[in-house]
């Protein structure tokens, strides 16, 4: 699949050229746009070519255990969590490798979950911008190598690294992050043993279970699709946890740091790690991943702790959309 994508994107075809995306997207108004479109290329698969979830169909924990499809995912498999007026949902991320995007209604509200493999970026925003409801899809499009998203009802383009819209109508617009969890699936269970597992629409359509980017997160690789500057006296495929700790103001700590102490605290927010995740990158399966770990990121405030909006990205990334913002290793 990378092969066919470095083919695809070689020299002379990598940017794409205004003229030819308006052919593909003619309701896109390309004459507004906050980032210089020079930034944006193409990452192989057109638009939906990498297809959204927009149904998607779920199973019910029974005490914890899993049946059905669910039954497949290992323990320590990697699941985007998310809970919203009690309504517990886990995404696999060996289902979201094949689709990035899925399009939800949690507790009420209109979601849309996001995973960039490039990145791995894993973010969950919600979908109501000014009172309309967006539905979003993929547009085959990198900014930084990380999805360039789009939404259906204005074809505008959006970043999925921060969640701006940064073509078209909606340029400037930005989605509200909601807090969730990039955890192992046996932690899940044992938080939500009633929760809803996210499961394929057709189980035979993709090789779910298995990890299109082999090796990818490997230390010492070049990230793919990217040809900006690299950070500083860290592995630029080295995970990190960004968190916006107020407002605009961003900062990241290395995974391998995490792991030493435990445990961080950063004036109201603490961050832990524990065993039991594996990378999604790493093996041909999900499942044989080695093992990352586990984060949380909360805020204590008044007595009360709560889960905040994090990240666990590549320092690359952090990088590229977090200029001059610190890197704690």
């Amino acid at each position: 699949m990378l092969v066919a994508v470095a083919i695809s994107t070689a020299p002379g075809t990598a940017l794409a050229e205004p003229g030819g995306w308006r052919t593909e997207w003619p309701r896109t108004d390309f004459s507004r746009h906050i980032v210089p479109l020079e930034e944006i290329r193409s990452g192989g698969p057109r638009k939906d070519g990498i297809p959204s979830i927009d149904r998607p169909r779920f199973e019910r924990l029974n005490g914890g255990a899993a049946s059905g499809w669910a039954a497949r995912i290992g323990n320590a498999e990697p699941v985007i969590s998310l809970v919203i007026h009690d309504d517990a949902r886990a995404y696999p991320l060996s289902i979201l490798i094949w689709h990035e995007i899925a399009n939800d209604i949690v507790g009420g509200t209109p979601v849309t979950v996001t995973y960039c493999p490039l990145c791995n970026a894993s973010l969950v925003f919600e979908r109501t911008v000014d009172n309309r409801i967006l539905d979003f899809g993929t547009t085959g499009k990198l900014r930084n190598a990380d999805l360039v998203m789009y939404d259906r009802q204005t074809e505008s383009w959006w970043q999925q690294f921060g969640g701006d819209a940064i073509v078209g109508v909606m340029s400037g617009k930005h989605l509200h992050l909601v807090p969730s969890r990039l955890e192992s699936f046996g932690r899940f269970r044992q938080r939500f043993p009633n929760g809803q597992v996210l499961i394929p629409n057709d189980p035979n359509a993709r090789k779910y279970g298995t990890n299109p980017y082999v090796g990818y997160d490997t230390s010492g690789q070049r990230p793919f699709l990217y040809d900006g500057s690299l950070p500083d006296r860290i592995d630029p495929m080295e995970r990190v946890i960004a968190i916006e700790t107020r407002p605009g103001h961003h900062e990241a700590w290395s995974l391998p740091l995490l792991r030493e102490r435990g445990t961080i605290e950063s004036g109201d927010i603490v961050l832990k790690w524990e065993a039991g995740q594996s990378s999604a990158l790493d093996k041909r399966t999900v499942a044989g991943g080695r093992d990352i770990g586990n984060v949380v990121v909360q805020r204590q405030q008044g007595g009360q702790v709560s889960d905040i909006p994090y990240d666990v990205t590549f320092a690359f990334a952090f990088h590229a959309f977090r200029p001059g913002s610190p890197i704690h290793k």
